[in-house]
Formats: C-alpha cells, structure tokens, sequence
C-alpha cells in the first residue's frame, strides 16, 4: 500500500520514501531498485543498553529457529546472550545496506560504549578495516550527570566506513563566521576582507635567507631562526600590487594580505562534533516538541538535526540519495529537506521504520516540517521546507516455507527480487522481469542473470519449465558477445555442467520442492 504526502500527485517510487515495515524485509525490496545508488547511510540502531525491551523479530523461516526465538525474546539488561542477539539483528541488515551503498558512498552508525566495540568488530568484518573512515565523537550532554556511579558519559560516537575508501571524498564543511572573524578590511582594499600574514616560515635552506628593503624605505630581514617564505622578486610583485600590509602608519614589520576570497573555501571536518555546533539531546527535545506541540510525549531520544546536517554536508551532494532504516522519529528526512532547502539541491532520502508510529511520528513529522511549523523559532521551518513523499506499507515478503511447498508460489517477479538478493555482488539498478524470451531478468557488469519460471505447478513440472540445448545455446552466445558470463535459474537442465561451463553459464537449480508441489514428479 502507498500513498502521497501531495494528494494532488500520484506516488512517485523514485522521489522520497517513508517505508512502514520490518527494515529487512523492506532493505530486500529496496535492493532490485536502488542497489550500489544510495550515497549516503544513516542509522541509529537500538543501543541495547539492556533497557530499551527491543525484540530480536525477525522472520527466521526455520520452525526451530521461531520457537527459539519466542522463548528468547525480548532482550533485556540480564540476558546474558543479549550481545550475541544484538549483532545477529545487525549482521543481515548491514550486509544489505552494503549492496544498496554506492562506490564512493558511506555509511554512518551512531553507538554508545554499550555496542560500539562489538559493532566495530562486525563493521570490520562486513565493510572491511581498510574502509573505516573514523570514529566521530559527538558530544550530546553538556551538562555532568550527578548520580553518575563513576564518570558522566556526555558523548556518543558514530562510526563511519566507506564502500570503498579511495573513492570517498570527505567534503569540507562551510566556513563560519567564527572562522571569518580575523578577515578584515582597514584600508578599504579592493579585493575585500583580508589577514595579515607572515613574510616567514619554519622550513627552508640557510642559503635562502635574506633581507629586503621595500620602495617606501621599509626594510625587512628574515628572524633568526626561520626562512623567507617568498623569493624577493615575489614580494616585489606583492609589494606593486597593493597586498604588502605595513600597518596603520606605514612603516611596521610587513606582512602580506591573505585574502578571505582566496582561502579554501570550507572548513576541514573534525572528529569531535560539538555540542554547540550541531545539538545535543536536550534541544533536541525541544525541537521535537515544538513540531509535535499537540502531543505530550512525542518521542524518546531523538537526534538533533543538526547531527544529520553535518553527516549529509561532509557526505552528500545536491542529487545524492540518502537511506535511514531505523527512521524513529524521521530526523533524517527533516535534515535533508531543510538542506535541500538551504542550497537548492535535490536529495533523495528513504526512511525505514517499523514501530507502529511510523506514521503518526516518523511519516507526520515530514508532513508537518513540509507546510510549516507555526509555533517554530526558525523562520524557514515557520513557513514549510517543501516537498514531498510517498509513505509505503510494506508488502508480505516471500514465504520460502510455503514457496517450498507449492503452497503460495511467487510472482515472476518476486522470486527474480529473492534471488538477485541472494546473488550478492550486485551493483546496479534493474528491471525484475523477464526482458527476453530466454528469461533475462538482471544484467550486471560481468554476468547476466536469468530465470526459466512461471509461477504454475503444472507447468513447472514440464519440459517447458528445463534449460534446453537450444535456450543454453543463444544465451551463452548472447553472454560471450558482451564478455559476460551467464547464471541460469531453472526447475532443471537437459544437458550436463560441462557443456555450459565451456557456453559460460552456471546454472543454478530450483529447490525441488518448488515445484513439486507435495505431490507428482519431475517430468
């Protein structure tokens, strides 16, 4: 089911999505559509602080695994396996997000010390060590606790890991006035705003030093111990071009004029996020509550806008597409709105939420942000950031019990969706349907895929439902003319390994019990 935050509008299912849904179910259903295109990741996982009563709910098809499950859940502070059900609720979901980031992407988690050695760990193994990024460090309380038994805790952490490492680019944050406070303008120079600079530096050969008097009578000489930075003939330059300061009254120590225009424009990203920079919890309460200021408690510990900005600034471009699957209180899609707003780009984001507030919190936080918080301090989100999105419920999954079975065969297109999940490595976008008669339904950089199937037991049961000779033949020579290997899906095969390895093809047979269905025999 779907519907459009712009009832004037029909859903659109590549502009912003809210997704109402187990987020592994809905990362698998993303997959086919958005894998290796999602720029940016962003997720605040349970902290499992052994507090929090979260369920360890996914839907595990063996029959054992369920009932362990049930006696299992919910995870609390005295479960001794709670560590091991919090990284088995991760694992899957991480591997995922994996396959939809991009090449040049990055994933943020934000973590307390309750998980972060263990979520290190399995970023590691999943992202590899030589994609870690850093450990960010965002001072949320600035207030000391007093009943802390030791040492108040005022920071949480999120890490960050690169698809790969070499192709992310970490962009400098905007410039503050802060920053731009030592830039001024005395002599009325022209060029603007500028900063008194040193003639010298610390490095240089004994050979280059050197003294200098200037055509108004000044005279400069290098300090003992440092080396000319310019060779006279630059200064000279410098000097003719007005961009020698000598002070107010003409004759101090010079010093060349550093122009704000001509400095980097943007600010290098630290690993500390302060508080007063980007939020902290308690304005982030705030915050929430002056959006929601009709409901008493709108939500537990959401996260600043501010903490999302900088991770869509340092992160981002303007037509970036940004995935959040464990949306709570929809943070991100706010934060991405108001930066779209800012500097007129037009990111993408998908939020994921499961609970059942997704869309009386998650989903009616956007509506709201979208036409305009009355009651709101700032001005821009007074009068509404604009937009729109399409707030989905997700659909039943696959039932791989009862596909096994012939109970409730799948759709062409939902089995071609299970099976590209399960054929990792996939990167990017394609069309779940069969493109040709041959049953090309995913072309990748280096293979092509196909599945033989209809989703009828008597048909499955038939000669029809087999890679033939013929079939083999064309897609093996289809394979070979795009230097791309071949992987079939398919009920059977009439001719042996073999043949087709020297065609270029693997092929991949259909559970047996798929199609027979409890009764009968393969044809």
């Amino acid at each position: 089911m779907s519907e459009n935050q712009n009832e004037n509008s029909a859903p659109e299912i590549d502009g912003n999505l809210i997704i109402h849904g187990d987020n592994l179910h809905a990362l698998k259903a993303l997959l086919p559509r958005y894998a290796g295109r999602v720029k940016c990741i962003y997720i605040d996982p349970p902290y499992n602080t052994g507090n929090e009563g979260w369920v360890y709910n996914d839907k595990v098809n063996s029959p054992l695994m369920q009932e362990w499950l049930k006696q299992n859940s919910p995870v609390d502070g005295e479960d001794l396996e709670r560590h091991e059900k919090w990284l088995c609720m991760l694992w899957p979901r991480l591997h995922l997000l994996k396959e939809l980031l991009a090449d040049d992407g990055a994933i943020f988690v934000s973590i307390d010390d309750n998980e972060q050695h263990h979520l290190r760990m399995l970023m590691d193994e999943i992202f590899g060590e030589q994609n870690f990024v850093s450990l960010f460090a965002w001072w949320s309380k600035f207030t000391l606790a007093n009943d802390a038994k030791r040492v108040s805790n005022q920071h949480e952490s999120i890490l960050c890991y690169a698809k790969t490492f070499d192709n992310f680019i970490v962009r400098n944050l905007p410039r503050t006035e802060e920053m731009n406070k030592a830039y001024k303008n005395p002599d009325d120079d022209p060029k603007g705003r500028w900063m008194a600079s040193p003639l010298h530096a610390k490095s240089g050969k004994e050979s280059d030093r050197y003294s200098l008097t200037f055509p108004n009578g000044v005279t400069w000489e290098c300090p003992i111990g440092r080396f000319p930075a310019f060779k006279k003939e630059t200064l000279l330059e410098l000097y003719q071009g007005g961009e020698i300061w000598f002070g107010k009254a003409g004759n101090s120590t010079p010093h060349k004029k550093t122009y704000l225009s001509e400095v980097r424009q943007g600010k290098t990203v630290g690993s500390l996020w302060e508080h007063r920079e980007v939020g902290h919890t308690a304005s982030a309460r705030v915050a929430i509550k002056e959006i929601f200021s009709d409901y008493e408690e709108p939500f537990d510990n959401p996260k600043p806008v501010g903490v999302i900005d900088r991770i869509l600034r340092i992160a981002t471009g303007p037509d970036d597409i940004v995935l959040d699957s464990f949306a709570g209180s929809g943070t991100t899609g706010h934060a991405v709105l108001a930066l779209n707003q800012e500097d007129g780009g037009n990111r993408k984001f998908i939020l994921v939420e499961c609970e059942d507030y997704a869309d009386t919190i998650t989903a009616e936080r956007v509506r709201r942000v979208i036409r305009g918080v009355p009651a709101a301090r700032d001005k821009s989100l007074r009068e509404g950031l604009g937009g729109s999105f399409t707030y989905c419920t997700l659909g039943e999954p696959v039932d791989l019990e009862k596909m096994l079975t012939g109970e409730a065969l799948p759709s062409y297109a939902m089995l071609a969706a299970y099976l590209l999940h399960t054929g990792a490595g996939l990167s990017a976008e394609g069309e779940l349907r069969a493109q040709n008669g041959d049953g090309l339904f995913y072309s990748g950089e280096a293979q092509d895929y196909y599945l033989i199937y209809q989703p009828e037991l008597e048909w499955l049961r038939s000669n029809a439902a087999m890679l033939q000779e013929e079939t083999a033949k064309r897609i093996g020579a289809a394979a070979r003319a795009n230097d791309k290997t071949a992987v079939v899906f398919a009920a059977g095969k009439q001719l042996g390994q073999r043949e087709l390895t020297q065609w270029g093809i693997t092929f991949c047979q259909l559970p047996y019990e798929i199609y027979r269905g409890g009764a009968g025999s393969v044809v």
